[in-house]
């Protein structure tokens, strides 16, 4: 087999059963035999080789399946089937909106996708199948695959929900120490996750109203509530994203609010010190004649009048209630 390197999970499906294929069996397989599932790493150079010449598919559904990057989208051709989609990044140690892409091309009697990197819907499908679970038709496996990533993507918007929540909570209670940088990461993640979600509502609309023949009504069904789950995703998305815009004003609000009472509270203590400042400036110029040069006690005389002015001042101020 010219690209068992790149060859990651290969099974022929048949009364909800999937046999896990050998090479000699891949090389073997008739379309009567069931339906033919080949999940490839595109990254691998004998999988490019054998996609480009040897798949029997056309060159621009080969340059999908190979891409290095792509928004996912549903195209219809003669014979089968493109749909490129993404899904939620389980993986350890990743980003949930660094989303994995996995790409496929369906015929009627043969399924072939790729991947780079591993893709936990796959391996809930993989479970379906070991559970004698597995997808009967090309439409089936997609109706399975788009439901299993839609749903992943539920603890994602959970944790999403629940970490504006706290932010909201901690700048409610007037807590500013890293509020910032959180709430930036978190629309940062939003915008990101919506990006590829928009597009993948869009394709999954397609695909239940395409005319394809692998797809029955009932599968088509599945599909259509799958894309009204996703919509629901999007408009949660959607109201995160303007919660933490609105969270995001609150803050600066209180911050502006912060710096203004500081302001004001330094300006009523120039206020209350400008004119304590004007009568030290009067009584230090050097001219004769002045007041109590000769008086020993004058000096605790001046403080003693500058503190009772002190006093006066703030005692107006805080009666006109401006401190």
């Amino acid at each position: 087999m010219p690209f068992s390197s790149g060859l990651v999970h290969a099974y022929l499906f048949n009364d909800q059963k999937g046999h896990a294929l050998t090479e000699a069996e891949i090389a073997g397989w008739q379309p009567e035999q069931g339906l033919l599932w080949l999940h490839l790493d595109y990254t691998n150079e004998e999988v490019q080789h054998w996609l480009s010449h040897e798949a029997g598919i056309e060159s621009v559904v080969a340059d999908a399946l190979t891409a290095t990057e792509t928004r996912p989208r549903c195209t219809p051709f003669n014979n089968g089937l493109l749909l490129l989609l993404r899904g939620i990044n389980l993986n350890p140690n990743a980003d949930p909106d660094d989303m994995v892409s996995i790409r496929l091309w369906v015929e009627k009697h043969r399924i072939i996708s790729t991947r780079k990197r591993q893709l936990q819907s796959i391996q809930d499908l993989l479970g379906q199948i070991n559970n004698h679970q597995a997808p009967s038709t090309a439409g089936e496996f997609i109706a399975d695959l788009t439901d299993n990533l839609t749903w992943r993507m539920r603890e994602t918007m959970e944790g999403y929900e629940e970490t504006l929540a706290d932010l909201e909570e901690r700048v409610l209670n007037g807590e500013h120490d890293g509020i910032k940088t959180d709430l930036s990461a978190l629309r940062r993640q939003i915008i990101t996750l919506r990006r590829y979600l928009a597009p993948q509502r869009d394709a999954l609309a397609r695909l239940h109203t395409e005319k394809f023949s692998g797809l029955s009504d009932s599968e088509r069904l599945q599909v259509r509530e799958t894309t009204d789950r996703l919509i629901r995703y999007l408009e949660d998305l959607d109201a995160m994203r303007e919660r933490a815009v609105v969270i995001q004003e609150e803050l600066f609000g209180q911050l502006s609010e912060l710096g203004n009472q500081r302001v004001y509270l330094l300006s009523m203590i120039t206020a209350v010190f400008l004119p304590l400042g004007f009568l030290t400036g009067l009584l230090g110029i050097n001219v004769g004649g002045m007041p109590g040069a000769e008086n020993p006690n004058a000096f605790w005389w001046v403080i003693g009048g500058l503190f009772g002015s002190a006093v006066v001042f703030t005692l107006l101020l805080r009666r006109k209630k401006w401190l």
